[in-house]
């Protein structure tokens, strides 16, 4: 099984709403990179359009290190949240709706394809391929509400 790493990151522009996702794929030291624009969203959906648009991008079943500096993403999965979420008819503890259901089902589907570990890294601290993947993300979306 090929084993692949990525990183992502999400940006959105609370008062316009604007947002873009990117991802960077780095594979035997072969790298990708992806970005693209969204209108009236928000930086969680970012977060993880960016993890969904990067696990289906890969051809085959992978074992994949995904690095990603959204707590919220991560912990979903390495905590559990989304076990309960889905005991809980996709509701939260508080019996609300969980938020962006639409995106954590695409991702249960890719992690039923391919053999995720979940990374938190700290944004914004150096981490060389955090920072890349900032850059693209919030370059994207700048360029995108210029249009």
């Amino acid at each position: 099984m090929k084993k692949v790493y990525i990183f992502t990151d999400g940006s959105c522009n609370t008062i316009s709403g604007d947002g873009a996702w990117a991802y960077l794929l780095d594979y035997n030291g072969h790298r990708k990179q992806a970005a693209k624009f969204v209108a009236n969203t928000t930086n969680n959906r970012m977060e993880l359009s960016a993890a969904v648009e990067a696990l289906a991008s890969l051809k085959e079943s992978c074992y994949v290190v995904l690095t990603t500096d959204s707590q919220y993403l991560k912990k979903a999965f390495t905590d559990g949240w989304l076990d309960k979420w889905q005991k809980n008819g996709w509701q939260t503890a508080n019996r609300k709706d969980v938020k962006n259901k639409d995106l954590w089902q695409k991702l249960l589907k890719l992690n039923d394809i391919h053999e995720l570990n979940w990374e938190w890294t700290r944004g914004h601290m150096g981490h060389e391929e955090n920072e890349i993947v900032d850059k693209l993300a919030l370059r994207t979306r700048k360029a995108g509400s210029k249009r």
